[in-house]
């Protein structure tokens, strides 16, 4: 783990004083560690090896099928490239799964992650199993938010709130637990904007970093295209839903930089690597200025997440973008 080392500690706790709960729910932006966070304690109650306090030994065969997520008595769920959402029949088989005995580990765990994706029978379904879990059951619910949840739910587990990590310990872990030479482990904290997780998806997937240049440079060119051009770039770019959104978040932190130069604030910028456009641009812009684009752009981030129309919102963002 990079970072939440106040969740680490509270954790090990409850293994320690045999008070694990019946159920959590991790929550916290993408990419921030919830997954991870899920794996290690899931690792911790199984691994036969575990050191006293609760540390996985990660190395066994019991902890390798839990980080690879193949281990019998763990069941994920999520939704996947056959549907948007995660749908109560999967719900149903993994309550199923659960009323059997462990098939070698002390506990059968089910890891729901991301679980605001969640239809909401799927959602009713698990409560029975949330009310009157069988005594070697441990569930585990990962989301952005405990709002996107139905309250039901979120009463019925222990919440553990992932909040951003510093900067100084991203960078510390990415070069510690990582190996990442000082220069690239600075860029890749300063870009993860308190993620670790995303730090390391750029690290080890060069096409997603790849991307982001582009998104970057996409972002430039916009900003000096006047209208028809832009629309010319939204009919020639069809992006999915999923990919727009992150589109757009790469796009905001640059507004969010911006915003804060602009302010002469002290913050650390996200991209360290644009940061003379950053200053150019932010010499034409009041702070207030940069607040109401980046709040376009939340907008527009919250309007696909409702499955709103692709080409058209995306059709309004170029409008609401300003020309520099």
């Amino acid at each position: 783990m990079i970072g939440h080392q106040w969740a680490v500690n509270l954790l090990n706790a409850h293994i320690k004083k045999d008070c694990i709960r019946h159920a959590y729910l991790f929550t916290g932006p993408k990419a921030i560690g919830r997954r991870t966070l899920a794996l290690r304690f899931t690792q911790a109650i199984t691994c036969p090896d575990a050191v006293k306090g609760g540390s996985p030994c990660l190395s066994c065969h019991t902890c390798q099928r839990m980080e690879k997520m193949e281990h019998p008595d763990l069941f994920p769920v999520r939704s996947g490239e056959d549907s948007l959402v995660i749908k109560v029949d999967r719900i149903r088989d993994v309550i199923h799964d659960l009323s059997l005995s462990p098939y070698e580990a002390p506990y059968r765990v089910a890891l729901l992650m991301d679980f605001e994706e969640a239809t909401e029978a799927a959602s009713n379904a698990l409560l029975k199993t949330l009310e009157e879990p069988p005594g070697n059951v441990i569930l585990i619910i990962t989301a952005e938010s405990a709002d996107s949840l139905l309250e039901t739910i979120v009463s019925r587990c222990e919440e553990i709130r992932l909040r951003p990590v510093p900067l100084q310990t991203i960078r510390e872990g990415l070069k510690t637990l990582y190996q990442i030479p000082p220069t690239r482990a600075d860029l890749l904290a300063h870009i993860a904007g308190g993620r670790p997780g995303y730090a390391l998806q750029l690290h080890e997937n060069p096409e997603m970093e790849s991307q982001r240049k582009r998104w970057l440079d996409d972002h430039t060119q916009l900003l000096q295209a006047n209208r028809v051009e832009r629309f010319r770039y939204v009919k020639n770019n069809k992006q999915d839903s999923d990919s727009l959104q992150q589109m757009i978040k790469v796009w905001t932190s640059v507004w969010r930089d911006i915003l804060l130069t602009a302010a002469h604030s002290q913050t650390p910028l996200h991209n360290l690597d644009r940061e003379k456009e950053v200053k150019e641009i932010a010499e034409k812009f009041q702070p207030e200025e940069a607040r109401e684009i980046i709040a376009s752009l939340e907008h527009a981030h919250y309007l696909l997440t409702k499955y709103a129309n692709t080409q058209l919102t995306t059709e309004v963002l170029m409008l609401d973008l300003p020309y520099v």
